[in-house]
């Protein structure tokens, strides 16, 4: 790494935000992102998280150079969890910046008692990068799909079984618990190298209700006839084109009910109607259920993320 390169951690209430939404927006153009959402996501984070944000300078121009997230898996059921992500733009690579934002989450997190750090890697050369440091493969896979709106090939809402009733989550008021006991049950069930739990209600509505993308105006539950939400979804959007699917779940008294493509539809068509261009979604390469519903939809693969870990200490 150049002398001249400075690392630092964020700065909230400064430029930084938008310094760090042009890099990501760059290097993740399918994560949709905000300079509010770069600014909440570090003043609205968990203590428990030990959650930073922190910027490689360029001492010459002042540019940022690359962008590291670092934290604790807090809602991990096992302690000793952290993870990291490295953005480094095109222009400023091969100069040391990723290598030096790794070390320092690795001596961060080492020194908060974590054991292991898992990254992400986007493409070949973040591959062989995580490869050459000794990084070990946990078998999960991300893929990020894309969705034409403007295509008209939306498939009809399916049937929905009797007594059941779409909503949007508008209609839960100020008080959206029973979504958070939803999302609480079908996250024991995602497919994940590190189990966790949703036991927070205070940090749900902080990090998710409340989250700066989020629309509940798009995002939809299906309620069933004894007044519990079986199934949801819940809609992002940076802009007014783009719209994307956060989190989509099936309570397991209800799932084999196409609950889930209900939802989807009724979220999706809404998102269209109110003119959005583009609809991006993701899923873990072992959640076949929902490569499935994906596919029915007609999303294309757009990128895969492969997940790396390391022992630490």
């Amino acid at each position: 790494m150049s002398a001249e390169t400075i690392i630092r951690e964020y700065r909230p209430g400064t430029s930084d935000a938008e310094s760090v939404l042009r890099v990501r927006r760059l290097l993740l153009p399918f994560n949709l992102t905000t300079a509010e959402s770069v600014e909440t996501g570090v003043t609205r984070a968990h203590p428990d998280s030990e959650y930073r944000l922190v910027l490689a300078e360029d001492g010459g121009s002042g540019e940022v150079a690359g962008v590291l997230r670092v934290g604790i898996d807090h809602q991990a059921t096992e302690p000793g969890h952290a993870f990291a992500g490295v953005l480094v733009p095109p222009g400023h690579r091969r100069r040391g910046i990723g290598s030096a934002l790794l070390r320092y989450a690795e001596e961060y997190v080492s020194g908060l008692g974590a054991v292991t750090l898992r990254v992400w890697a986007l493409d070949e050369q973040g591959r062989a990068f995580a490869k050459k440091r000794g990084w070990a493969l946990t078998g999960h896979s991300l893929h990020f799909l894309g969705l034409d709106l403007t295509a008209g090939g939306l498939p009809g809402p399916p049937p929905l079984p009797a007594g059941f009733v779409l909503r949007d989550t508008v209609s839960l008021g100020d008080d959206p618990r029973a979504l958070y006991e939803a999302d609480a049950e079908v996250v024991q069930d995602e497919p994940n190298s590190v189990q966790v739990v949703l036991d927070d209600y205070e940090d749900w509505l902080a990090h998710d209700w409340n989250d700066p993308l989020h629309v509940p105006g798009l995002s939809t539950v299906a309620v069933a006839p004894d007044g519990r939400i079986a199934a949801f979804t819940t809609a992002h959007a940076d802009d007014d084109s783009r719209y994307k699917s956060g989190m989509t779940g099936v309570r397991r008294d209800f799932r084999g009910l196409g609950l889930a493509k209900a939802v989807k539809v009724h979220s999706l068509r809404k998102a269209r109607a109110a003119g959005f261009r583009l609809a991006i979604t993701s899923n873990d390469d072992a959640n076949g259920p929902m490569r499935a519903v994906n596919t029915w939809f007609g999303y294309e693969h757009g990128t895969t993320e492969v997940e790396y870990v390391r022992s630490l200490g």
